[in-house]
């Protein structure tokens, strides 16, 4: 369920006897295109996405953080002058973020609050870095920093890589902490460049969660991204950013079956996003939902990436009249599909692509019509 900031206000009055002095938030999010091309220095089109994680707090006197969860039913706590990694929970990613802070310089406050949100928790959506982006936004209010989406995104992937464990690029973090409403992002992953696209009127992202989680997924993405570093060392360039179509076409004869794959997947996926952001500016739905169809051929057949799930969820979602396109989102093997589809059609497109895929694979997903949001914010 949504969550509501006069619910969450009375929470904290609960268990503090007090109102909190802010609110803040970070929003999940969703990949319209761009898939795998990050590690690359490639694009990426995320958006944020209209589910979030809500804290609600105020300073404490000492430098302590004191947070409960309100859907973990869970509390925890920690000293900001010796943080401690011992666990796998939510509250790890509160202190990551607090420890990448501090690295950087930062003078920290501690603060008390409840935590809750709306983000579903394994489907491909960044729970995990709306959670560090929120937590980024806490400090920020409480100690009087400057909020700089870039340098915040960057603190957040990096409490994710080095404190949590999780070798993730910053596309998510970023959007989060950037997103614009009724806008996707388009990020260049090289230079952190990043440009509001308007997102198209009369069209919904409905992410179609498989409920099939990603196996295997850590040796194949190692695997993939060796054999898209191997074809960059091929053609002589920092990462396959760098490589034109028509440069592939003259030399990509000299690489093996599957490096050569991987490479056409990546140097055609960015080249996919950019005219992708080209269709929304024009708002030219047909050919953006082209582009996404594309798109998912490409990770199925030339990067392999796919799954029998992800395959069924695309096709049951492509079936309804009101969808203009449909593809797998994230890393793969399992998790989410995104497809674009008539807000007006967007009931009915949730009713038959569920029926659909459940007849055909024998589970129920869940399906989650969404906005494109703001980033992460003071409520």
């Amino acid at each position: 369920m949504p969550v509501e900031k006069p619910q969450l206000v009375a929470h904290f009055a609960a268990r503090f006897a007090a109102a909190p002095k802010w609110v803040v938030h970070a929003p999940g999010r969703v990949n319209l295109i761009g898939e795998h091309t990050d590690y690359n220095g490639g694009f990426v089109l995320p958006l944020a996405i209209d589910r979030a994680i809500w804290i609600a707090l105020r300073p404490r006197a000492d430098r302590r953080v004191v947070v409960h969860s309100i859907d973990f039913d869970q509390s925890g706590e920690f000293s900001l002058d010796a943080l401690v990694h011992d666990g796998n929970g939510w509250i790890e990613y509160l202190k990551g973020t607090a420890w990448s802070l501090q690295e950087a310089g930062y003078r920290l406050t501690g603060w008390e609050g409840v935590l809750a949100g709306d983000v579903p928790l394994g489907a491909g959506l960044s729970s995990s870095a709306a959670l560090e982006m929120a937590a980024a936004r806490a400090f920020a209010a409480v100690s009087d920093l400057p909020w700089d989406v870039v340098a915040m995104a960057k603190h957040g992937q990096r409490a994710e890589n080095q404190w949590v464990g999780v070798n993730c690029g910053i596309m998510d973090q970023l959007i989060s902490a950037a997103g614009r409403a009724d806008h996707a992002l388009l990020i260049d992953c090289r230079s952190l460049k990043k440009e509001a696209v308007p997102f198209p009127p009369g069209v919904a992202a409905v992410v179609l969660d498989t409920a099939t989680r990603r196996g295997l997924v850590d040796s194949a993405y190692n695997e993939r991204r060796a054999q898209c570093e191997a074809a960059a060392r091929f053609f002589g360039v920092p990462a396959l950013r760098d490589v034109g179509l028509e440069e592939f076409a003259r030399s990509a004869d000299g690489l093996d079956d599957a490096t050569r794959r991987r490479a056409l997947h990546v140097i055609t996926e960015n080249d996919r996003t950019l005219r992708a952001a080209e269709a929304m500016r024009r708002h030219d739905v047909q050919e953006l939902g082209r582009l996404m169809n594309e798109s998912h051929r490409s990770l199925r057949d030339d990067f392999e990436v796919s799954s029998e799930a992800l395959d069924a969820m695309v096709e049951c979602a492509r079936l309804h009249a009101g969808c203009y396109g449909a593809r797998m989102t994230g890393a793969g093997f399992g998790g989410c599909a995104i497809a674009l589809v008539r807000s007006e059609a967007a009931d009915d497109f949730v009713r038959g692509a569920a029926s659909t895929y459940q007849q055909r694979i024998g589970l129920m997903p869940a399906v989650y019509v969404c906005r494109a949001a703001e980033g992460a914010g003071v409520a």
